[in-house]
């Protein structure tokens, strides 16, 4: 099922009018609704010292509604604006992931630790929290669109089939899709044999055609990131599908794979948990 609204974070970045582009190019490749999320925090820092008033804050919501509602009109697309200004550390990661669970995908920037207005980790509360896939845009480079050409990361996990479920849209039409599957080394003594479940045969049937390349993995997960990052940039892919894994007890946090993701990425990232 195509996406029918979606929901872009803006902010008073340098980085928000390629975040903005891409978000209403995919809003209008499915006729979707468009929202605006404004979501600042009220200090710059961790301290209270760069505290921002108000009044800062306001001119910086209108500002980027402005520049929001300039982009939408351009380009047709139905859209609406919700503000978050001004919240705190707490209330703005809750808030934030609140809002996402009523759009079908999140669209994020990748977090910029030298200008940014933003919990550091805001991208991963949220994606731990909303229950909905992120797209998330890298801080460098033109990414005006997405889904011409994909490489999905694989290894079989309830993650990886949660993100290539909420992909689906964007494979759909695409160029180029190519699956690269993490398999760990088989057992001396496997239990159970698995039937012949295939990640490729089930793309097909949505009319799909992947490509397939094996990489095999140890438990430790070194080097999932550099494989799939190379795959995809000899692919020329313009978007990396891969599931989020969390971990801790009771309470949750991305794996360092997923944040080494988020850090080091350079083509957009949808993500699912």
């Amino acid at each position: 099922m195509s996406p029918k609204h979606l929901l872009v974070h803006v902010d008073s970045s340098n980085e928000v009018e390629e975040r903005l582009n891409l978000a209403v190019a995919i809003a209008r490749r499915f006729g979707a609704r468009l929202t605006g999320l404004f979501a600042e925090a009220d200090t710059v820092g961790a301290s209270l010292v760069g505290r921002r008033s108000p009044e800062r804050i306001e001119e910086a919501a209108a500002a980027a509604r402005e520049t929001f509602s300039s982009k939408v009109a351009a380009a047709g697309v139905d859209s609406e604006w919700w503000p978050l200004a001004g919240a705190g550390y707490a209330d703005l990661v809750n808030l934030t992931a609140a809002c996402c669970r009523y759009v079908d995908l999140a669209i994020f920037g990748q977090h910029d630790p030298e200008r940014s207005r933003l919990p550091a980790d805001l991208v991963e509360q949220v994606l731990l929290e909303c229950g909905r896939p992120l797209l998330v845009v890298p801080s460098v480079g033109h990414h005006p669109d997405v889904g011409k050409r994909v490489a999905v990361g694989w290894n079989s996990s309830r993650e990886s089939a949660r993100a290539v479920g909420d992909g689906l849209p964007l494979l759909a039409g695409a160029e180029f899709v190519g699956v690269l599957a993490f398999q760990q080394p088989s057992a001396s003594e496997a239990p159970l044999a698995m039937p012949p479940a295939n990640i490729v045969a089930h793309l097909a049937l949505h009319g799909i055609a992947a490509s397939y390349q094996r990489v095999e993995q140890d438990d430790s997960g070194i080097g999932v990131v550099d494989s799939l990052l190379n795959y995809a940039f000899s692919s020329q892919a313009d978007l990396i599908i891969v599931g989020a894994r969390a971990e801790g007890f009771p309470v949750r946090h991305l794996s360092a794979t997923t944040r080494e993701f988020l850090r080091v990425m350079v083509s957009p990232l949808l993500l699912s948990a």
